[in-house]
């Protein structure tokens, strides 16, 4: 079945070749974000980030996308921006009734649609991926009680500590501000799914306000499921249409690139644009440069130290395991905390191996820079 991490009477965190997974106490299974189809009784799909999905869609005719069998828990807003990726996924429940078979769905306030897995009354809770900060449309998350809690540690280093979401606009405001003084374009740039729909928001007061065709592709589902977004045109349309000029400044909300890119140079040769890349990474002044940004803001869809730290409290484990990123020192600082708590081994491995497998870009590259 696998390695087993450890966890209660009533249930057991283990690894096996999917992922992270829990066998409860009646021997029922749950793959949690399973990086291939997993042999379970239930699959967990947190969001719809390319690096928590696994089935491709397929042609019809082509074959099963069926994950041996395996019940589905997905929000609808997961399942709607998953196809729209390129990854079939069934239907999953409204919003407003997410509890499935003993299983309660957990606003994580990660992206829209963002869940985490509350199994039983309070068995376990898996997180998947999580920011307590509100952001433009996005909610807080809040984390319920559960004796085994399974967080994910992105940024489980002290060092990573980002300042509030004001001050960030307001910098932000500032540059654009100063650039349209001076006639030119600015492009802020953010994952396209998630961030690009927050930028999109916070700075939407701008005149004119263009968008990446691929952020223009998630803002119309975002529309569709009731979140009020500027109406911005696609960057092929403005381009066609002449709206994009070197002689008048614009903004454009873009996927995040590096300066190497060919877009973005195309952007900057073409009508002078600078960039403003926003990623949690940015805490580390090296960031800009290596990512090749004219500006950098230490802006995440995920929480920083403290408040990593924090959701562990309000949860208020018996027993935590940390999972992605810097998952062995945030378990050695809950353990100095008095939390039991150990990262879970082989994940990362794992998650690697897949990633070099699909070529799945993430900024978990920036690291190992």
């Amino acid at each position: 079945m696998g390695t087993t991490a450890g966890g209660t009477a009533e249930s057991a965190v283990f690894v096996d070749r999917s992922g992270i997974a829990v066998r409860r106490a009646d021997g029922t299974t749950i793959a949690l974000d399973p990086s291939k189809s997993a042999d379970c009784h239930f699959t967990f799909v947190s969001h719809a980030h390319v690096d928590h999905l696994h089935r491709r869609s397929r042609p019809a005719g082509k074959g099963d996308n069926s994950s041996h069998g395996s019940k589905l828990i997905v929000s609808r807003a997961t399942s709607l921006l998953a196809s729209a990726r390129g990854y079939d996924i069934a239907d999953g429940s409204d919003d407003d009734d997410e509890e499935h078979d003993g299983f309660q769905l957990v606003d994580t306030g990660h992206i829209l649609g963002s869940r985490g897995l509350l199994v039983g009354d309070d068995e376990v809770f898996y997180t998947g991926d999580l920011s307590t900060r509100e952001r433009a449309f996005l909610k807080p998350a809040r984390l319920p009680h559960a004796r085994t809690l399974i967080i994910e540690s992105t940024f489980g280093r002290p060092e990573y500590s980002f300042p509030a979401i004001d001050e960030i606009t307001h910098k932000t405001n500032k540059i654009i501000s100063e650039m349209y003084d001076m006639g030119i374009p600015v492009i802020l740039m953010g994952y396209a799914l998630g961030k690009a729909q927050v930028l999109t928001k916070l700075f939407g007061h701008w005149d004119p306000v263009f968008v990446h065709d691929s952020v223009a592709k998630m803002n119309a589902i975002h529309s569709d499921l009731g979140v009020e977004l500027k109406h911005a045109m696609g960057h092929t349309e403005a381009e066609e249409k002449g709206l994009l000029s070197k002689r008048r400044p614009w903004v454009m909300v873009a996927p995040l690139m590096s300066g190497r890119n060919a877009f973005v140079k195309r952007m900057k040769e073409r009508y002078g644009a600078v960039t403003v890349g926003f990623s949690g990474w940015a805490v580390d002044p090296r960031y800009r440069y290596t990512m090749g940004l004219d500006y950098a803001m230490p802006f995440s869809d995920h929480c920083d130290y403290e408040e990593l730290m924090q959701a562990v409290r309000q949860c208020s484990p018996e027993q935590v395991f940390t999972f992605h990123g810097f998952s062995e020192e945030f378990a050695a600082s809950l353990k100095r905390m008095g939390f039991d708590a150990k990262p879970i081994a082989g994940h990362e491995k794992k998650k690697e191996e897949r990633r070099k497998k699909e070529k799945v870009a993430t900024l978990d590259s920036f690291r190992s820079a």
